[in-house]
């Protein structure tokens, strides 16, 4: 499929996606999300595809909303409807795409770009990157799942704090207080994510969206309800041609080889 908003690259089972505005930080509009969404659904069903890392070109990750977009709409214009049609499906379609997304913050991540952001799995971030919840300083409350995710991530209070104040965020902040999994120096952003992304795409593609599954599942649920789920997905798991040759390899004391079967 071609992108007008997207690069993309599949390399040894790793599709590479680049938000490609540059000249705008990035900034979402509605033909970003749209692709975004094609490509999740495309990603799900393509077996050549076993993680995803996405990043940005030029000096930012994502900026948020293209406000040319949608200021001048008018106030009969719906942002709820506006979001109902393209970043919140974009952000349900990542969390649905039962494969690793990792998501390589190349530098300021503000807003709805945020929210993408959140939306993946893992998050590297070079030392350049500045995060952003944005959504107050044009006097908005949180969209894009930003203040579903914020608080699970950092908790309650740091989570009010960032959205109340619009508190920027560095990479080393971001990292200290669990809201990325690691800040890098920026040359060795891509480097490192690509490292990861191929980790990744060698697994067991079963078991690592079951375990996708079974994450998002844990977010509502008791925990009695939890572990039965996970008894569920153990038994699909369990019958799987990638389990028999993990046990295989184990035994064997060499690198399995997973066929997602």
């Amino acid at each position: 499929m071609n992108y007008q908003t997207l690069l993309t690259e599949l390399n040894d089972g790793v599709l590479e996606v680049t938000l490609n505005r540059p000249d705008k930080y990035n900034a979402l509009t509605h033909e970003v999300s749209r692709e975004m969404m094609a490509l999740c659904f495309k990603a799900a069903t393509d077996a050549d595809v076993r993680s995803i890392l996405l990043t940005g070109a030029g000096k930012g990750f994502c900026a948020g909303q293209d406000l040319s977009e949608v200021s001048d709409r008018g106030e009969s214009y719906s942002l709820r409807v506006h979001l109902n049609n393209s970043y919140n499906p974009m952000v349900s379609a990542m969390r649905r795409l039962e494969k690793p997304i990792i998501v390589a913050v190349n530098g300021p991540c503000a807003g709805a770009g945020f929210g993408l952001a959140l939306g993946g799995d893992i998050r590297y971030a070079s030392e350049k990157a500045v995060f952003l919840t944005a959504f107050i300083g044009i006097g908005l409350a949180p969209d894009s799942g930003v203040s579903y995710w914020l608080p699970r991530l950092i908790g309650p209070a740091r989570a009010a704090e960032m959205l109340f104040t619009n508190e920027r965020v560095s990479a080393a902040r971001a990292a200290e207080i669990g809201l990325i999994n690691r800040a890098i120096p920026h040359d060795e952003l891509m480097g490192e994510s690509r490292k990861l992304a191929q980790k990744l795409a060698a697994g067991p593609p079963i078991g690592l969206g079951l375990t996708k599954r079974a994450l998002n599942h844990s977010l509502g649920v008791t925990l009695d309800d939890h572990i039965d789920y996970e008894g569920q997905l153990q038994d699909i798991a369990g019958h799987s041609a990638d389990y028999k040759e993990g046990v295989a390899a184990f035994k064997e004391k060499r690198q399995p080889n997973f066929k997602g079967k």
